[in-house]
């Protein structure tokens, strides 16, 4: 899967730059790295429309002025970028995500990952609020989705909590063979990996939770198949989205009877959980 990165430079950059993330993950942008004038941002090559990305209102704002190059993104080894910069991430008292040249921990769930070309080490906002919410529930013997997996974080932790069933999702072809090295390098094995999107689900109730964490524009154009597969009672996570977009993902929502339990958010990004 090819990338284009994007470098951005905003002026004035605060606050700019958020609403320019925002409106990039609108069109399909999955991910972001600020920089001292701005961000730069990275899109599959496939996904790239050239009139949404020219249409983005930020462009015609007079407010604030907004320049940027593009460049094709060269593949590299990303496992020795990675190391150079990554750290352990610690979601509550319970719970690390390490690499396997970090130390051992001893806490109740060690998720031990090598994310390759595939982006979603855990650090973003958006992983980290969905990984409470997963801490935070009784996933014995659940039937799991995982849309939309990256490197797998999310199916794993479900399938360290005991869930009997799994599924993951990603049109990746680097996020696919991830998930599967990961899940077995976290003797989750049984985490069924799939390439693909919205159109591998069929209209069967079958999962218990639902993870979806995605831009909001597929989260709202796909959230009936994701809810026509939730079983009564169960439980969805929508997440990828900007806290200022929440209306946008709970009033769509509610056309397909899902009720919001909770919300949380972290540095303006923020993560739902409905039930059916």
């Amino acid at each position: 899967m090819e990338y284009i990165e994007y470098n951005f430079v905003v002026k004035p950059i605060e606050p700019w730059r958020d609403i320019l993330v925002a409106e990039l993950g609108s069109v399909g942008f999955e991910s972001f790295v600020e920089t001292e004038n701005g961000v730069d941002g990275f899109i599959q090559e496939e996904l790239f429309i050239d009139d949404d990305f020219n249409n983005m209102n930020i462009f015609s704002n007079d407010m604030c002025e907004v320049t940027f190059k593009s460049s094709n993104v060269e593949p590299k080894n990303w496992n020795e970028e990675w190391e150079k910069n990554f750290s352990p991430i610690i979601v509550g008292d319970n719970c690390v995500i390490r690499a396997p040249f970090h130390e051992k921990t001893n806490v109740e769930f060690e998720i031990i990952i090598e994310p390759k070309m595939s982006f979603g080490t855990g650090h973003h906002e958006t992983t980290h609020l969905i990984t409470e919410y997963i801490l935070g529930m009784d996933m014995t013997n659940k039937v799991v989705m995982d849309m939309g997996c990256g490197t797998g974080i999310l199916a794993i932790l479900a399938g360290l909590k005991g869930s009997k069933e799994i599924d993951a999702v990603d049109i990746d072809e680097w996020a696919y063979e991830n998930t599967v090295e990961n899940a077995q390098r976290n003797n989750v094995d049984f985490i069924k990996v799939y390439k693909g999107d919205a159109s591998f689900l069929n209209e069967t109730p079958k999962y218990d939770l639902f993870i979806a964490n995605i831009n909001r524009n597929i989260l709202t154009n796909d959230m009936d198949k994701y809810v026509k597969t939730l079983k009564t009672n169960g439980n969805i996570l929508f997440s990828g989205f900007y806290e200022s977009d929440v209306d946008i993902i709970v009033n769509e929502a509610k056309k397909h009877n899902l009720t919001l339990v909770e919300k949380k958010t972290k540095n303006s990004w923020a993560a739902l959980k409905f039930k059916k």
